[in-house]
């Protein structure tokens, strides 16, 4: 049988400079998706790279005396790594300095213009080099743009998207398809903001800088960013509209999810909608903004300089605290917080004192109670809480929010069956039934369902803290680590358990800030 595919893109992060735990947020979430799907014998397809074009760029490059290239070798190079060392599981990064992209948006471009769809006209306004973007005189607040830098008058000749021929099929296409922008509230405000009054034409050249994908025919113009970096959910397919379509692109495109931060919404729902819908291509299923991740309920700023790098996280706290925080913290539809003192509390509650516990106290008993070898013992359940009932249950579930990309509730369906798991030892007390000759087949069933449980809780956190999933695994000698295996339970193999050996570390919170704010001031 064919496996049902799934394509799933994360925005391109802009190689201006590394990314913060907000940027990389967006990752690690796409990430858990995609391993998820994988779990549930998806033929999975995850596009992530970057977007290393335009007039911040070279400016940059300029300040740090590197060529633009180089200076985006660079960036692209550090933020590979950073997604590399939080186990984001991509199958393809791409790269707007691609060759094959490059070539390809060329050609969508002059296709575009040859069909109407782009013109040449003459730009006038106010623009911000921080937004990379022309912004309304009503923006303006005493001389300075929403960025908080100063706008300038510009005059120039560009090249326009006209987006009003579409504007009526966009709008229909969204009325009809209400998945197509998830959460609701977007769409809601997509539509409001301006989908109601007629959509104004894209200018999609430059001139004023260089760094960019030169226009074929008029190489004084550079594509503006919207189409170049856009293009890259169908040019890493090896789409290019003067060649038949590849392989790649029909067993993938549309894509099922393009996973965005909500800020960058109009691009995705509205331009590229309409690039797509000019180039007789389809649109993908879904366009979901996720919230952005707060520090201390303010956005994360340079400027300001309350950013939080994923580097920093992870050397304090380990990849699976820092994992798990963005997914289990970040709710759906509304900002998420993070600080130090937040990770450590979640650290200490959920993985040391929830998950930790409950396997490094089962071991512990096995050892304890039967030297290591577990039987497998299954009685009618002699207590009134029922670990097979929970356990049962819980993939039903997580599915159902997985398919709403409900990621933060998923992950809280197994931290919520470890913690019935260790009120279920307070419960059956096995300390008291080992003293009790006649209740030596009912311990041997309390150790027993607490280890299956924690087969079914390894199991099930492989798309979120995978590292932790395979240590439970290897400590419980657990092999068959499939979504199939969870259909019965009484899967566990009696087996003698190796040692129990910490999963993670309890942090005293005074301790940890004092060496977190002292490294920072080294």
């Amino acid at each position: 049988m064919e496996k049902k595919k799934y394509f799933l893109t994360t925005a391109i992060a802009y190689a201006s400079g590394i990314p913060h735990i907000g940027n990389v947020y967006e990752a690690i979430l796409a990430d858990a998706i995609v391993r998820f799907k994988r779990l549930e014998g998806y033929d999975v397809f995850f596009q992530t790279g970057t977007d290393e074009h335009g007039q911040k760029i070279e400016g940059k490059a300029t300040v740090n005396e590197l060529s633009p290239q180089a200076f985006v070798d660079h960036i692209s190079s550090e933020i590979k790594r950073i997604y590399d060392k939080v186990n984001v599981s991509y199958d393809q990064f791409v790269r707007t300095t691609d060759e094959r992209h490059i070539k390809a948006v060329q050609a969508i471009f002059k296709k575009l213009y040859d069909q109407g769809d782009i013109y040449l006209g003459e730009y006038e306004g106010w623009y911000s080099v921080a937004e990379e973007a022309f912004i309304l005189e009503k923006d303006i607040v005493d001389g300075k743009g929403p960025n908080g830098d100063v706008p300038v008058w510009t005059k120039e000749a560009a090249y326009f998207l006209r987006l009003h021929p579409y504007q009526e099929r966009l709008l229909k296409h969204i009325e009809e398809h209400p998945e197509f922008i998830e959460p609701e509230s977007r769409r809601n405000e997509m539509i409001q903001n301006f989908l109601k009054e007629p959509l104004p034409d894209l200018s999609v050249s430059r001139t004023s800088f260089k760094w960019g994908i030169p226009v074929e025919f008029d190489p004084g113009h550079v594509v503006y960013v919207w189409i170049d970096a856009l293009s890259n959910y169908i040019t890493g397919l090896d789409y290019h509209p003067d060649q038949p379509l590849t392989a790649q692109y029909k067993k993938y495109w549309p894509a099922d999810v393009h996973l965005i931060g909500k800020d960058i919404l109009r691009f995705h729902t509205i331009y590229w909608p309409i690039i797509l819908m000019a180039l007789g291509l389809e649109l993908p299923k879904q366009i979901f903004g996720h919230p952005w991740v707060l520090v201390n309920k303010s956005k994360m700023s340079k400027s300001v300089g309350n950013t939080m790098y994923t580097d920093t996280l992870v050397k304090y706290f380990g990849v699976d605290a820092v994992r798990y925080y963005v997914l289990h913290e970040i709710p759906f539809a509304a900002d998420g917080n993070i600080t130090y003192e937040l990770v450590i509390e979640r650290n200490n509650s959920d993985l040391a004192n929830t998950i930790g516990n409950l396997v490094n106290r089962t071991i512990g008993m096995a050892h304890k109670y039967r030297n290591g070898v577990i039987k497998k013992v299954q009685l009618q359940e002699p207590f009134e809480l029922s670990l097979k009932e929970k356990a049962l249950h819980v993939l039903p579930t997580m599915k159902a929010y997985m398919d709403q990309l409900r990621v933060a509730d998923a992950l809280e369906e197994v931290v919520k069956l470890a913690r019935h798991a260790n009120k279920y030892i307070d419960v059956s007390e096995p300390w008291a039934l080992m003293k009790d000759p006649n209740k030596q087949d009912i311990l041997d069933h309390v150790l027993y369902s607490l280890l299956e449980t924690i087969r079914y809780v390894a199991i099930l956190l492989q798309p979120f803290i995978p590292e932790t999933s395979k240590k439970i695994a290897a400590q419980t000698g657990i092999h068959d680590l499939s979504f199939e295996s969870l259909e019965t339970f009484g899967g566990y193999q009696e087996t003698t358990l190796g040692k129990a050996e910490v999963l993670f570390e309890r942090y005293d919170l005074n301790k940890k800030l004092e060496e977190i704010l002292h490294d920072q001031h080294e």
